[in-house]
């Protein structure tokens, strides 16, 4: 989708939520907005339009993607051989540089040019970077598990779908992700100033819609080259659902905005801590 097809709703809604955010007398500079959501749910289109929206009001506005935070082939490889080998594929945490991201959170404030890393997920890879230069008055930081927080150790006990079961029989890769969240990933999160959930009615839809971004790279690409089928999507998504499901059930009651969406992605209610409706 392009900036413009984003829900207009999900748009207005978050544009006033940051805007007023943003004209808080004691809000920080930048101001950090954490954007998290399933895959397919909209994240990417959303902070498009939402850097358009708010640079037209006056800020600064720069988007950092976790996606883009992936380690290289090469270092998940290695992880692969080292801690477990689910950790090949791309998706949870353990599988970013989140120190990265810190560094980048940091700079994206300051004056000057940034280089901001850019993943090719056809390649599966990282590719050229891209370069834009601060200060930035708000930081759009966004991604699937963007602000999660660690599981209770009891929880990771019980595989959640036949991936864990087959590939993970001994809780060694769940328990590694899990630690990550509770690390590295924890300073990540601290840094995040204000909170938005795009919250999915259920891990059940999120087959079709990452399928649908599949689709939609194919358009990109036609000869297809590292994008996935339909029964591939639905291996894929395993490493993604048992934080998925957790965040769905956990971080509506801390989020600062949770949006919840239907299945074709619209908002049906909008949850703050300052109104419902």
């Amino acid at each position: 989708m392009s900036p413009d097809s984003a829900p207009a709703t999900a748009l207005a809604i978050a544009a006033t939520a940051i805007l007023g955010w943003a004209a808080e007398p004691d809000a920080p500079r930048p101001l950090v907005v954490g954007l998290c959501g399933a895959q397919g749910s909209g994240k990417s289109t959303l902070a498009a339009a939402l850097a358009d929206r708010l640079t037209a009001a006056g800020h600064r506005t720069a988007i950092l993607a976790l996606d883009d935070l992936y380690l290289p082939a090469a270092e998940r490889a290695a992880l692969a051989r080292t801690v477990h080998p689910l950790l090949r594929v791309r998706g949870v945490p353990g599988t970013h540089d989140p120190e990265r991201g810190l560094a980048l959170l940091d700079r994206l404030g300051q004056p000057g040019p940034v280089v901001l890393p850019r993943f090719d997920k056809a390649t599966d890879d990282r590719a050229a970077p891209a370069t834009v230069a601060g200060p930035f008055d708000i930081i759009l930081f966004e991604g699937w598990c963007v602000g999660a927080a660690p599981q209770a150790a009891a929880d990771l006990a019980d595989p959640v779908n036949a991936l864990e079961a087959e590939a993970d029989a001994h809780g060694v890769w769940r328990r590694h992700v899990n630690a990550a969240l509770a690390g590295p990933y924890r300073a990540l999160s601290d840094r995040i100033d204000r909170l938005i959930l795009l919250a999915a009615p259920g891990f059940e839809v999120v087959h079709r819609w990452r399928l649908q971004q599949e689709e939609a790279l194919r358009t990109l690409q036609p000869e297809g080259a590292g994008l996935m089928d339909a029964a591939a999507v639905g291996v894929f998504i395993q490493y993604y659902e048992r934080l998925t499901r957790h965040i769905l059930t956990e971080m509506p009651g801390r989020a600062d905005l949770t949006l919840h969406l239907d299945p074709d992605r619209r908002v049906i209610r909008a949850d703050s801590k300052d109104i419902s409706r």
